[in-house]
């Protein structure tokens, strides 16, 4: 009997050393960190639009340049349970404003935060994972012109399982990578800067493509229209056909220009925001997006 308590506490003790292995968050490494270049602002700006870094971190109602403090707040209600956005404005108590370039891509590749602990995929570092390190460092740049806002946010209020934040480490291993979804190697230069705006900073595919049980996402409905995140009703199949019609690429640039539909219809929900920010980026970038979205492969409702 001593003999098989004996082997009980020896297999638990090596589970527990498995999982805690497999859990470890696993940032960059020293040299991946060395080698962030130096960041510019101005180029910065771009890509904090192409994030849409405001939809989440301002105010609900804010316009003008209240969209550019972004001391957090807001509640995303799921079924995982409340996540609160924080604030990453440049306040060096409540925000980020003492984060390094390293700290910043650490969280957006890697999802762990400058203490070591791992982020909840609500803050979309999946898709940001995606990123080319230069453009991180030129949002870093961005970020520090940006004001200061005080006031730390509350943490999130989740339930058993979903509160031991170190088991996230496992969710990464299943579902944490930096490979783009499509593979289009022989992408005309349009195509692929819009395959990177779409998988990468844009995370599109967050809202607009449907989860498993774990809430990761389903690569083989790319895009194909998912239940809401938050209340009722379903975000838009954006693949060809379907939920877009017979949309040309000039009329989904449109769109993200103006958000006015090619019926005369304009944008309307949580697409607002995210039409904003679009409407941001140099037309290049639009008409790219729109290059992407017509060779996606075609999903079914």
């Amino acid at each position: 009997m001593r003999r098989e308590i004996v082997k009980l506490a020896v297999l638990a003790l090596v589970g527990l050393a498995v999982f805690y292995v497999l859990t470890m968050p696993r940032g960059l490494s020293d040299d991946e960190i060395a080698g962030l270049p130096e960041g510019d602002a101005t180029r910065g700006e771009a890509v904090f639009w192409a994030g849409g870094c405001s939809s989440c971190h301002a105010a609900a109602d804010a316009e003008g340049e209240d969209r550019l403090l972004l001391g957090g707040g807001r509640v995303l209600k799921t079924d995982f349970g409340d996540f609160t956005v924080p604030n990453i404005s440049n306040d060096a108590e409540d925000g980020i404003g003492a984060w390094s370039t390293g700290d910043l891509a650490n969280a957006m590749m890697r999802g762990v935060s400058p203490d070591g602990r791992h982020y909840y995929p609500s803050f979309p570092y999946t898709s940001y994972a995606r990123m080319k390190p230069g453009d991180i460092a030129d949002l870093r740049a961005y970020l520090a012109t940006l004001p200061a806002v005080a006031g730390r946010q509350a943490g999130h209020a989740l339930g058993f399982p979903f509160n031991i934040r170190r088991g996230l480490g496992l969710w990464q291993w299943a579902f944490l990578s930096p490979d783009p979804v499509l593979d289009l190697p022989d992408a005309e230069p349009a195509v692929a800067r819009g395959q990177y705006l779409v998988e990468g900073p844009g995370h599109c595919g967050e809202c607009h493509t449907p989860r498993g049980f774990a809430g990761d996402t389903d690569y083989a409905r790319w895009l194909g229209g998912a239940p809401a995140a938050e209340g009722d009703g379903n975000v838009p199949n954006i693949t060809p056909g379907d939920d877009l019609g017979d949309w040309s690429a000039g009329d989904i640039a449109y769109y993200l220009e103006s958000g006015f539909t090619p019926d005369y219809d304009s944008v309307g929900g949580a697409m607002v925001e995210v039409q904003e920010n679009m409407a941001m980026l140099p037309a290049e970038d639009r008409e790219a997006i729109a290059a992407y979205l017509g060779v996606v492969p075609a999903v079914g409702n």
